[in-house]
Protein backbone atom coordinates (compact mmCIF):
# COMPACT_ATOMS: atom_id res chain seq x y z
CA UNK A 1 0.00 0.00 0.00
CA UNK A 2 2.64 2.75 0.60
CA UNK A 3 3.97 2.16 -3.04
CA UNK A 4 0.89 3.54 -4.24
CA UNK A 5 -1.44 7.17 -3.92
CA UNK A 6 -4.71 7.99 -5.19
CA UNK A 7 -4.48 11.56 -6.57
CA UNK A 8 -7.62 12.73 -8.58
CA UNK A 9 -9.96 9.64 -8.43
CA UNK A 10 -6.95 7.33 -9.74
CA UNK A 11 -4.16 4.63 -8.42
CA UNK A 12 -0.69 5.81 -9.05
CA UNK A 13 1.96 3.63 -8.39
CA UNK A 14 4.81 6.41 -6.41
CA UNK A 15 7.86 7.25 -8.34
CA UNK A 16 10.50 5.06 -6.92
CA UNK A 17 8.48 2.78 -5.88
CA UNK A 18 6.83 -0.98 -6.52
CA UNK A 19 5.92 -3.98 -5.78
CA UNK A 20 2.48 -5.82 -5.91
CA UNK A 21 -1.08 -4.25 -4.65
CA UNK A 22 -3.32 -6.95 -4.54
CA UNK A 23 -7.03 -7.66 -4.13
CA UNK A 24 -8.72 -8.93 -1.03
CA UNK A 25 -10.15 -11.73 -2.66
CA UNK A 26 -8.92 -14.36 -4.99
CA UNK A 27 -9.91 -15.29 -8.33
CA UNK A 28 -10.24 -17.94 -10.93
CA UNK A 29 -11.94 -17.06 -14.51
CA UNK A 30 -13.22 -13.66 -15.24
CA UNK A 31 -13.00 -10.38 -16.93
CA UNK A 32 -10.96 -7.50 -15.97
CA UNK A 33 -11.33 -4.05 -17.73
CA UNK A 34 -8.70 -0.95 -16.68
CA UNK A 35 -8.08 1.99 -17.63
CA UNK A 36 -4.31 3.30 -17.60
CA UNK A 37 -2.13 6.06 -18.57
CA UNK A 38 1.61 5.53 -18.98
CA UNK A 39 4.70 8.17 -18.69
CA UNK A 40 7.41 7.90 -21.04
CA UNK A 41 8.75 4.69 -20.73
CA UNK A 42 6.91 4.10 -18.13
CA UNK A 43 6.55 0.40 -16.72
CA UNK A 44 4.45 -1.98 -14.34
CA UNK A 45 1.95 -4.93 -14.89
CA UNK A 46 -1.27 -6.69 -14.24
CA UNK A 47 -0.90 -9.64 -11.70
CA UNK A 48 -2.70 -12.84 -12.15
CA UNK A 49 -3.31 -16.04 -10.18
CA UNK A 50 -0.77 -14.23 -7.62
CA UNK A 51 -0.60 -16.48 -4.55
CA UNK A 52 -0.51 -14.50 -1.01
CA UNK A 53 2.62 -13.52 -0.17
CA UNK A 54 4.62 -14.26 -3.49
CA UNK A 55 5.45 -12.16 -6.34
CA UNK A 56 3.49 -11.76 -9.72
CA UNK A 57 5.92 -12.36 -12.20
CA UNK A 58 7.58 -15.64 -10.83
CA UNK A 59 4.94 -17.00 -8.44
CA UNK A 60 1.79 -15.92 -10.30
CA UNK A 61 1.46 -15.04 -14.08
CA UNK A 62 2.36 -10.66 -14.92
CA UNK A 63 0.74 -8.77 -18.12
CA UNK A 64 3.45 -6.18 -19.39
CA UNK A 65 1.63 -2.71 -18.68
CA UNK A 66 4.56 -0.74 -20.39
CA UNK A 67 5.52 2.15 -22.79
CA UNK A 68 7.48 -0.44 -25.18
CA UNK A 69 8.81 2.46 -27.50
CA UNK A 70 9.77 4.65 -24.89
CA UNK A 71 11.69 1.75 -22.69
CA UNK A 72 13.42 0.67 -25.64
CA UNK A 73 14.26 4.45 -26.70
CA UNK A 74 15.88 4.57 -23.55
CA UNK A 75 17.71 1.36 -22.95
CA UNK A 76 19.07 2.29 -26.51
CA UNK A 77 20.38 5.54 -25.49
CA UNK A 78 22.30 4.03 -22.64
CA UNK A 79 23.73 1.43 -25.06
CA UNK A 80 21.39 -0.81 -23.48
CA UNK A 81 19.44 -4.27 -24.87
CA UNK A 82 16.03 -3.63 -25.73
CA UNK A 83 13.24 -5.48 -24.59
CA UNK A 84 12.47 -9.04 -25.56
CA UNK A 85 9.23 -10.05 -27.26
CA UNK A 86 7.74 -11.30 -24.45
CA UNK A 87 8.34 -8.06 -22.41
CA UNK A 88 6.45 -5.45 -24.97
CA UNK A 89 3.01 -4.34 -23.91
CA UNK A 90 0.46 -7.14 -23.08
CA UNK A 91 2.53 -9.97 -23.63
CA UNK A 92 2.53 -13.01 -20.52
CA UNK A 93 5.34 -11.88 -19.12
CA UNK A 94 8.49 -14.68 -19.68
CA UNK A 95 6.35 -16.80 -21.96
CA UNK A 96 4.78 -15.03 -24.63
CA UNK A 97 4.73 -11.91 -26.44
CA UNK A 98 1.80 -9.30 -27.53
CA UNK A 99 1.20 -7.75 -30.67
CA UNK A 100 2.76 -4.37 -30.69
CA UNK A 101 1.62 -0.96 -31.81
CA UNK A 102 -1.47 -0.29 -30.24
CA UNK A 103 -0.98 1.61 -27.39
CA UNK A 104 -2.08 5.11 -27.50
CA UNK A 105 0.86 8.58 -27.64
CA UNK A 106 2.18 8.72 -23.46
CA UNK A 107 0.07 10.33 -21.72
CA UNK A 108 -3.53 9.35 -22.93
CA UNK A 109 -5.91 6.91 -21.08
CA UNK A 110 -5.93 3.72 -22.91
CA UNK A 111 -8.54 0.71 -21.96
CA UNK A 112 -7.48 -2.93 -21.82
CA UNK A 113 -9.94 -5.85 -21.01
CA UNK A 114 -8.12 -9.08 -19.94
CA UNK A 115 -10.21 -12.65 -20.21
CA UNK A 116 -9.21 -15.46 -18.17
CA UNK A 117 -10.97 -18.34 -18.87
CA UNK A 118 -9.37 -21.47 -17.53
CA UNK A 119 -6.12 -21.54 -18.91
CA UNK A 120 -6.76 -19.35 -21.80
CA UNK A 121 -5.83 -15.55 -21.25
CA UNK A 122 -7.09 -12.55 -23.66
CA UNK A 123 -5.63 -9.07 -24.03
CA UNK A 124 -7.77 -6.24 -25.97
CA UNK A 125 -6.49 -2.93 -26.04
CA UNK A 126 -8.12 0.00 -27.14
CA UNK A 127 -10.55 -2.65 -28.93
CA UNK A 128 -7.92 -4.29 -31.08
CA UNK A 129 -6.95 -8.40 -29.73
CA UNK A 130 -3.10 -8.32 -28.98
CA UNK A 131 -2.40 -11.43 -27.28
CA UNK A 132 -4.79 -15.17 -27.20
CA UNK A 133 -2.85 -17.35 -25.48
CA UNK A 134 -3.45 -21.22 -24.17
CA UNK A 135 -1.07 -21.80 -20.93
CA UNK A 136 -1.16 -25.78 -21.59
CA UNK A 137 0.13 -24.55 -25.54
CA UNK A 138 3.23 -23.00 -24.36
CA UNK A 139 6.34 -25.07 -24.63
CA UNK A 140 7.96 -24.43 -21.47
CA UNK A 141 11.88 -25.85 -22.44
CA UNK A 142 12.07 -22.37 -24.43
CA UNK A 143 11.23 -20.34 -21.06
CA UNK A 144 14.35 -19.47 -19.37
CA UNK A 145 12.31 -18.82 -15.57
CA UNK A 146 8.57 -20.45 -16.02
CA UNK A 147 6.65 -18.77 -13.49
CA UNK A 148 4.98 -20.84 -11.09
CA UNK A 149 1.36 -19.29 -12.37
CA UNK A 150 2.00 -21.42 -15.18
CA UNK A 151 0.16 -24.48 -13.08
CA UNK A 152 -2.15 -22.09 -10.75
CA UNK A 153 -5.76 -21.67 -11.74
CA UNK A 154 -7.00 -19.27 -9.41
CA UNK A 155 -5.04 -16.41 -7.35
CA UNK A 156 -5.39 -12.60 -6.53
CA UNK A 157 -5.17 -10.00 -9.04
CA UNK A 158 -3.86 -6.32 -9.03
CA UNK A 159 -1.24 -4.13 -9.92
CA UNK A 160 2.54 -4.86 -10.11
CA UNK A 161 4.42 -1.64 -9.61
CA UNK A 162 8.00 -0.99 -11.15
CA UNK A 163 9.19 2.06 -9.74
CA UNK A 164 7.13 4.45 -12.16
CA UNK A 165 4.30 6.80 -12.01
CA UNK A 166 1.96 4.27 -14.15
CA UNK A 167 -2.06 5.94 -13.42
CA UNK A 168 -5.01 3.45 -13.50
CA UNK A 169 -8.32 4.19 -13.23
CA UNK A 170 -11.60 1.87 -13.32
CA UNK A 171 -9.83 -1.51 -12.51
CA UNK A 172 -13.38 -4.01 -12.53
CA UNK A 173 -13.43 -7.55 -12.48
CA UNK A 174 -16.53 -9.87 -13.16
CA UNK A 175 -15.95 -12.97 -12.01
CA UNK A 176 -16.98 -16.30 -14.66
Amino acid sequence: MDSYEVKDGAITCKPGKGGDLLTKDEFENGIIRVEFKLPKAGNNGIALRTPLGGHSASDGLELQVIDSDGYNEKQAAAGKKGLEPYQYHGSLYHCVGAKHGFLRPVGEWNFQEIEVQGQRIKVTLNGTKILDVDINSIDRSQIKNPPKGLDRTKGFIGFAGHSDPVVFRSFKVKKM
